[in-house]
């Protein structure tokens, strides 16, 4: 997919719209086939709360603003992006769709005519699919098939995931997106797309929870033998703590986060109770010391909120018993001290953080876990270039059509065996 004008080789753009911010990336496929960011555009992001717009003006103008700084960068002119997808509005289910095949060997068609099927589920009519993703394949009733492409058999299954969005959510998003003079390419969820770059292979076959923490929401898959099984999008962030932040200590908004990000932790266990900070609440003339044990009181009883939201959401997914691998964390608020040992005690998991690694290219800013999205939506990109053409794809309308040449990779990649 070649997402912008100036350039032969195939270029790719990502751009990952969150509460707080909002990041242009620029890529392309390298002489040794590995991606290289070529162009970065990073700006405040107004308008959105919670992973919803609130203000299309104002987030169109931060989405251009993010734009030109890419361009910038690149030398190249924007035409159109891939964009992630995250907040209240998306919601998930599994599926399963069958297609005949007579005896002969499956081959590309049958594939995507069950996984038609399995996309033929009821849908509301203010909803829209976006991905319907394959978790695995049934042959004549063997199950745990990975690549059914090329077997013989008479009755074709598919077990899919189906992830679908609000229209009206959807449509001020493209908005925002339209009047920034971008065009939409498709859309990614934001904890698919990090998962991307944050996952190790073991980790997909074990059981795996990707826990992507961001300002306004919080972006839940879990992925079991090597497939998404579950995904959810939580309304709880960052930003939560922040504004506790504010309420308790009697703060501005601004000053409440850099509060949060200079001296906030999530365990009172592990601050020092002489430790104090300055700061000037409102009403005050001069600055007053706080403890930073008082700031942790308020601070810890919000993580482990936002942890028993996570592991009731894991329960109800019914995997809870399938995930021995644990929990990967990333996103921007897995930055906070003490977060990793708060999510492990709250969860009984193992937690890691992680972070986009193995980078190339204009990457200096890149390296945290706050960017997780944006360098996944990079790499998501670049892997369907390597693996198929996009021809009459569409992201948005939840299923690829596959060319033969790239079928069989790209089922692969999907469902690693």
């Amino acid at each position: 997919m070649s997402a912008l004008m100036g350039l032969d080789d195939p270029v790719f753009v990502a751009l990952d719209v969150g509460t707080k911010k909002i990041c242009v990336l620029v890529g392309h496929l390298d002489s040794e086939d590995a991606l290289r960011v070529i162009g970065v555009g990073i700006a405040p992001a107004r308008g959105m709360r919670k992973g919803g717009v609130i203000d299309l003006q104002a987030l169109s103008q931060s989405i251009l603003a993010a734009k030109e700084q890419a361009e910038q960068t690149s030398g190249l002119e924007i035409g159109s992006v891939l964009v992630n997808l995250s907040g209240a509005q998306m919601q998930s289910m599994n599926s399963t769709g069958m297609a005949g095949v007579s005896g002969r060997v499956i081959g590309v068609d049958d594939i995507n005519r069950a996984l038609e099927a399995a996309r033929s589920v009821a849908v509301p009519y203010n909803r829209e699919i976006i991905h319907v993703i394959p978790r695995g394949f049934v042959v004549d009733g063997q199950d745990g098939i990975r690549d059914a492409i090329g077997m013989h058999g008479y009755r074709l299954e598919v077990e899919a995931h189906i992830v679908t969005a609000g229209v009206t959510a959807l449509r001020n998003l493209e908005k925002s997106v339209e009047d920034a003079g971008i065009a939409v390419d498709g859309w990614v969820l934001s904890s698919l797309a990090a998962g991307e770059v944050v996952l190790t292979e073991t980790e997909r076959e074990m059981g795996v929870v990707v826990c992507d923490i961001g300002a306004g929401t919080t972006d839940l898959a879990i992925y079991i033998e090597g497939a998404v099984w579950h995904s959810a999008t939580l309304p709880v962030g960052g930003d939560h703590l922040t504004n506790d932040i504010a309420q308790g200590l009697h703060l501005p908004q601004e000053t409440a986060e850099a509060v949060k990000r200079r001296h906030g932790h999530a365990l009172r266990a592990g601050i020092d109770a002489e430790q104090v900070f300055a700061v000037r609440p409102f009403g005050a003339d001069q600055p007053v010391q706080i403890r930073r044990l008082d700031l942790a009181t308020i601070v810890e009883p919000r993580v482990e909120e936002i942890f028993a939201l996570v592991r009731q959401e894991i329960k109800r997914s019914g995997y809870d018993g399938l995930l021995p691998a644990g929990l990967v964390m990333t996103g921007g608020t897995s930055l906070l001290p003490g977060i990793r040992k708060a999510a492990a005690k709250v969860l009984g998991l193992p937690v890691r953080l992680a972070k986009p690694e193995n980078l190339r290219g204009m990457v200096d800013r890149l390296g945290s876990p706050a960017f997780a999205t944006s360098v996944g939506l990079l790499q998501w990109a670049a892997a369907q270039e390597r693996d198929y053409h996009f021809g009459g794809l569409g992201f948005s309308n939840g299923w690829f059509k596959f060319d033969v040449r790239g079928a069989v990779d790209f089922l692969r990649r999907l469902l690693p065996g």
